[in-house]
């Protein structure tokens, strides 16, 4: 439910709950009979606790996008300063696979859909970046393909990314060595 739908029938309710305490309160001086007051007097303690229901799940709502907010502020702090602290080692990465993909010959064009196709993009999303055709993006794939001898994509990103995404074990045993 909107918030403003949440608003519009705890007002509703409430002036509901208002008219029905200012009947209870005629009622009571005309001398109707108590059945008549209690059903009535009911009927307005049931809206004002749906109004109360209302406006405690709004607060409710608000704390917890509140507390929402914190932690992905926390978590892009984090993000942020991990990018930083491996900025050095990202822009070294980068500039070995370029070098890697000059050494097989790549064209520019070639060089920056190997980029993408690391990155993750499918061909569709390559051509959509590089404003060109799927058809194009897929040539230019199978020329990065042939040019470096492999067979496809997840052969690209082996042969880059192998190295770095070591098991636990290995990763420990090469820091030892170091």
């Amino acid at each position: 439910m909107q918030q403003r739908e949440r608003f519009a029938i705890a007002g509703i309710l409430c002036a509901i709950a208002v008219l029905v305490g200012f009947d209870v309160f005629t009622d009571s001086r005309e001398g109707v009979i108590l059945w008549h007051i209690l059903i009535e007097g009911t009927i307005g303690i049931v809206a004002l606790a749906g109004v109360f229901y209302l406006l405690r799940g709004t607060v409710i709502l608000r704390h917890r996008l509140e507390k929402e907010m914190k932690e992905f502020s926390a978590f892009k702090t984090e993000a942020n300063a991990w990018r930083a602290d491996s900025r050095k080692y990202v822009d070294g990465l980068a500039r070995a696979i370029d070098q890697q993909l000059s050494k097989w010959n790549l064209s520019l064009a070639e060089k920056e859909v190997a980029f993408l196709l690391l990155k993750g993009l499918s061909l569709k999303e390559v051509a959509h970046v590089r404003n060109t055709t799927e058809k194009t993006a897929r040539v230019q794939s199978m020329a990065v393909y042939a040019k470096a001898g492999i067979a496809g994509r997840s052969e690209l990103s082996a042969f880059f990314l192998e190295d770095l995404l070591l098991p636990a074990s290995r990763a420990s045993e090469d820091v030892g060595k170091q």
